[in-house]
């Protein structure tokens, strides 16, 4: 028998099953995040700038599917604070998605560490 071996063990004998239930829960996990993006897809959250002047609609697949701007925000004179609010609007509304992405990824990730969830 060599060094470092046991009567009765062969090598590799016990981790293949570990080895085999990890690739399971693996599995089992990366099916529940594909379910949860498929979710997080059909959410939508509402941001607004301005104090409601300009608020816009994103979904999680981060498109921009609204947008409402308020008749007071429209002044000819001052289009470039119009453009000011509809981009703080968008970024706020793009931020929101990502974080409850982020969250309801981490519920299933579990704080493994995985880049980009």
């Amino acid at each position: 028998m060599g060094k470092g071996m046991k009567a009765g063990k062969r090598p590799g004998g016990g981790g293949q099953a570990s080895m085999q239930k990890q690739m399971q829960q693996m599995q089992a996990m990366q099916k529940r995040m594909e379910e949860l993006q498929a979710s997080l897809d059909e959410q939508e959250v509402t941001a607004t700038a301005g104090g409601g002047a300009v608020s816009v609609t994103v979904n999680g697949k981060r498109e921009l599917t609204g947008i409402k701007i308020q008749p007071e925000a429209v002044d000819s004179e001052d289009v470039e604070m119009l453009q000011d609010l509809i981009i703080a609007a968008v970024n706020e509304g793009l931020r929101q998605i990502e974080e409850l992405s982020s969250a309801e990824m981490g519920k299933i990730t579990g704080g493994l560490g995985i880049p980009g969830l």
